[in-house]
């Protein structure tokens, strides 16, 4: 495991997955929403969000977690991991209203300085209008993974919490080829 690709719809846990697993496994963490804003809540061009994947994915090492789409063939080529964060609208919905509050005026870690957290009532809408769309879209693409690589569908936080165990488990057993850093 040296290149992990975690995709999912918003608040399904994709940045948490990523600190976790980068804090077991030490290889070095991205956000897509750092590539997707720059300071100040300023949306990056679509030829800058491309080159700044394109530069992550260049890198030996990395667990990048998000969206762009546009370069999740890219992505995918370097990946050796996909995992899919797959939780219902249920559980996410009341996490992104948990997130909004609980960082209110700050900078969330995943994000670019001077973007503090606020209320979005677009972006709410956003992912309730795109609930189903994107799900097909997310299934569509896991389908997609060509053999030979790692995959996992997460559908529920048990699950998650059961792959981070086996993940520290074979972590210790240095089953992951990875160095002890």
């Amino acid at each position: 495991m040296r290149r992990v690709m975690i995709i999912g719809q918003p608040g399904s846990g994709k940045s948490t997955l990523a600190r976790r697993m980068g804090a077991i496994t030490h290889l070095p963490v991205e956000h897509i929403d750092r590539v997707h804003w720059a300071p100040g809540w300023t949306e990056r061009t679509r030829d800058e969000k491309d080159r700044l994947c394109a530069e992550i994915h260049a890198k030996p090492e990395w667990i990048f977690e998000g969206g762009h789409s546009s370069t999740w063939s890219e992505r995918l080529a370097r990946a050796d991991t996909v995992i899919w964060l797959d939780l219902p609208l249920w559980i996410r919905l009341p996490r992104l209203l948990w997130r909004t509050l609980r960082h209110w005026g700050r900078t969330r870690p995943d994000m670019p300085p001077g973007c503090p957290e606020r209320f979005d009532r677009e972006f709410f809408r956003w992912v309730w209008r795109t609930r189903a769309s994107m799900r097909r879209r997310l299934n569509w693409f896991y389908d997609q993974i060509p053999e030979g690589k790692n995959r996992h569908h997460l559908r529920s936080g048990r699950e998650v919490k059961a792959y981070l165990h086996a993940l520290t488990a074979a972590m210790a057993r240095g089953d992951l080829g990875l160095p002890h850093r």
